[in-house]
């Protein structure tokens, strides 16, 4: 059975069964009929499809991932002159106006997912689908799953938009000595709010009914004491407009983010730094390449051992590449699973022993309330977020003003994406065993944050007259899972002052795995994005 007609049978039963009944009420027999099948995703997304580049047998610089850091790292080493291959293990994506390109939270199909076919959404909504390379790759570690982005650009395709720096006093808290604060933000926080054309909310979008849930959010706020702030967002609030006004397919107005957003509302890596790199015609992107291991040649050259896989997973060929300079940024999980896989299995045996420490969630936590009545009621919520808090009355925590992801609708839930300053910090390990690393989170990692964020959002759920949590499916506060892994290899520990890997030259981090852990309550995307073009300033202009 087709997907839409599937769900123009069961109409509000596909939301309001699994309410009532829980999570169980959706058996895996229950749930065949949902994953679609191979041709839907050809004819639905034909483009995905396409044969992606080759990459050269051999490079001047090899960029693994193409997130944040890395299509920073593509487009300034481009510009410096250099012949620069990217590899990218996820599909690369088109944008259209009027076609669904992507899936939606609430019952998503393989385009969501990254090779995994069951998964509970945030808002407690089970989804069974088909095998397929989609934008978010969810991985379970004991006791916490990790969230990360699977397509040419990188978390930038499956987050929320938010750009934003932390505090000055929780940014030095964070990074201590490791990162001076009046340069990020006299001169790099700047240049990328700049280029990725950062702004917020505007009034009369604010005012629209798609964004009813976060009037009433804010409200709650004030009632309790706190001041909402402003964010900046990614967002072209054009192309938001252009959905208003039904001259594009509703994307970013019907809660379309997590897993992706079909229309370009989201001005995401794919319509900045990555045609910008490859504008230069020195860059290729070679998407649908999976890197399985580095190491170092005795003549100083770094080789990758690449898989190139379909968009079903079949590994179609299997090819050593070589480069002069080695680049990581394939985020702190990817990043990190490679360096200790080498350093653990002699490819690159001078690393030093910090490489898979300092790992950290960002002290991320989803939260809900229940029973927030709106005027947008049975409506649309909007993805792109409006409005954080910031309290420090005990660990200092943020919540941001969040879409219900996995409802779409506006059906009372409140939804919030909690940051705090968690002190947790963790280790990936070899696991000899299994043949890869393997995150270790200590047992209950993230009481602390969420007895923080817990003790904020009650008192919200108070003065506004609703209820905190939404039973029997999602909890009030959810640690389980983060979306901003950090750390792995630590500027100033694993890498010098400018991520260049102690030992080896020629051998960088930019991403996520420089970051200590923690950005101080704020999402990492705009600190990322700003340190790799800080790093890469002074790798071009120092020659490596």
């Amino acid at each position: 059975m087709d997907r839409r007609a599937f769900l123009r049978s069961v109409g509000g039963a596909a939301l309001l069964a699994p309410a009532v009944l829980g999570p169980a009420a959706l058996t895996p027999r229950d749930a065949a009929a949902l994953p679609v099948g191979p041709d839907t995703y050809r004819r639905l997304v034909p483009e995905l499809f396409a044969e992606p580049p080759t990459p050269p047998p051999h490079s001047e610089a090899l960029v693994v991932g193409s997130g944040f850091g890395a299509s920073v790292a593509a487009l300034r080493l481009a510009e410096a002159g250099l012949g620069v291959t990217v590899l990218e293990r996820g599909l690369r994506w088109p944008r259209d106006p009027w076609r669904e390109i992507f899936t939606t939270d609430m019952l998503a199909d393989g385009r969501g997912l990254h090779h995994r076919t069951r998964f509970t959404n945030p808002t407690g909504l089970p989804v069974v689908c088909d095998d397929f390379a989609g934008v978010l790759d969810v991985t379970d570690y004991p006791g916490l799953s990790v969230w990360r982005g699977a397509a040419v650009g990188g978390g930038s395709v499956v987050f929320t938009g938010v750009m934003i720096a932390p505090e000055r006093h929780l940014f030095e808290q964070a990074f201590g000595r490791r990162l001076d604060y009046a340069e990020m933000a006299a001169t790099w926080y700047p240049r990328v709010r700049q280029y990725l054309r950062l702004s917020p909310l505007p009034d009369d979008l604010y005012a629209a009914p798609e964004f009813a849930h976060s009037r009433r959010w804010d409200a709650d706020a004030i009632a309790a004491g706190h001041r909402p702030q402003r964010v900046d967002g990614i967002w072209n609030w054009d192309v938001v407009r252009a959905e208003r006004a039904g001259r594009s397919r509703r994307s970013a107005l019907a809660a379309e983010s997590t897993l992706g957003n079909s229309n370009g509302a989201k001005y995401d890596l794919t319509q900045n730094y990555i045609p910008a790199a490859e504008a230069t015609g020195r860059a290729t992107i070679c998407h649908g390449h999976t890197v399985r291991a580095i190491g170092r040649e005795r003549d100083g050259r770094y080789w990758v051992q690449v898989d190139r896989r379909d968009p079903f997973g079949a590994v179609v060929a299997s090819s050593t590449l070589t480069c002069d300079r080695l680049v990581l940024g394939a985020g702190s999980v990817g990043t990190t699973e490679l360096l200790v896989q080498a350093q653990a299995t002699g490819t690159l045996p001078d690393l030093n022993e910090h490489v898979g420490h300092g790992w950290g969630t960002n002290g991320d936590a989803a939260m809900v309330r229940s029973f927030a009545l709106t005027d947008g009621l049975f409506g649309d919520q909007a993805a792109p977020c409006a409005s954080r808090i910031v309290d420090e009355t005990g660990l200092p925590v943020s919540l941001e003003n969040w879409y219900a992801a996995g409802v779409a609708k506006d059906v009372g839930v409140l939804a919030s994406l909690g940051m705090t300053m968690d002190p947790t910090r963790a280790s990936f390990e070899y696991d000899a065993a299994a043949g890869r690393a393997m995150l270790r989170w200590p047992a209950g990692g993230g009481r602390a944050s969420a007895d923080a964020l817990r003790s904020v959002q009650n008192a919200m759920a108070a003065a506004g007259g609703t209820v905190a949590g939404l039973a029997p499916l999602a909890a009030d506060v959810d640690v389980s899972f983060t979306a901003h892994p950090l750390g792995g290899a630590v500027l100033g520990d694993a890498t010098d002052g400018h991520g260049r890997v102690h030992g080896y030259r020629g051998l960088y981090v930019v991403d996520g795995a420089l970051i200590p852990g923690s950005t101080g309550t704020a999402n990492p995307s705009l600190t990322i994005t700003a340190l790799a073009e800080r790093n890469l300033s002074r790798i071009v202009a120092d020659g490596g």
